[in-house]
């Protein structure tokens, strides 16, 4: 009776450049990793020189408006416009808030024709422009939810939404409320009014298409709304407003 030899054959070139290729991405992976950890680390003290939207802007040959102000030369009124606007419960979750994604979810599978707002909160908004690409895709927003775990843990309420305001794009090449504030109204941020500032707010869901400058009837209306949350936000964003 003869025995079956139980190992396998030599590795066939392909296979080999298989193995090679899983290890390379492998690596390539855990190295993309460990350099996001240590980013995160260093701008919970040193503010980001720039961030992965301004880069792969830049890449489309705009040029780039980006001032950076601490939270503190930031008024109430744009903290309050930002959360009302972008994320209601950013006092209350940990980076993803899955309420929201339930709501999201619901809505699409019952097919209404009023949707609520996306699910993306400030950190993972706050992730997307500062380590991965402008352009949706599922893989960016996979990504994007253990990114904003690790922010919210590693940073603070206050240092969150400092970096986020001070990194997202409220128009094409216009980085920053403080470049936002002097581009719409020729006035530093800590000047802003609250209708000024709800105006600014309204853009953000589609700054390259929307402008404060010559705002549509569209953002005119979102403003309005922001401005009205604005007046309730107080109670829900103590994290942020409880140190001033």
């Amino acid at each position: 009776m003869t025995r079956r030899n139980s190992r396998a054959g030599p590795a066939t070139p392909v296979k080999r450049f298989a193995l090679s290729a899983a290890r390379m991405l492998v690596l390539g992976a855990a190295g993309v990793l460990a350099l996001v950890c240590f980013l995160v680390l260093v701008y919970s003290v040193v503010a980001p020189p720039a961030s992965a939207t301004m880069i792969w802007r830049s890449f489309e040959g705009r040029q780039m408006d980006y001032r950076w102000v601490p939270l503190e030369a930031i008024p109430e009124s744009v903290v309050f416009a930002v959360i009302s606007a972008e994320d209601a419960r950013f006092c209350k979750h940990n980076g993803v808030d899955w309420q929201a994604v339930e709501s999201v979810w619901t809505a699409v599978i019952q097919d209404q024709t009023d949707r609520p707002r996306g699910a993306s909160t400030i950190a993972m908004q706050t992730v997307k422009n500062l380590f991965l690409w402008p352009w949706r895709s599922y893989v960016r927003k996979v990504l994007e939810i253990p990114l904003a775990y690790v922010v919210d843990a590693v940073w603070s309420k206050r240092r969150l939404l400092e970096i986020y305001v001070n990194i997202a794009e409220w128009g094409p090449g216009i980085y920053g409320i403080e470049a936002a504030a002097w581009r719409t109204f020729g006035r530093p941020a800590r000047a802003l009014s609250a209708a000024q500032a709800a105006l600014l707010v309204a853009v953000l869901p589609n700054p390259i298409q929307r402008d404060a400058r010559r705002p549509s009837r569209t953002v005119r209306r979102k403003a309005r709304v922001i401005r009205q949350r604005m007046a309730g936000a107080r109670h829900y964003s103590a994290c942020v407003t409880r140190k001033r």
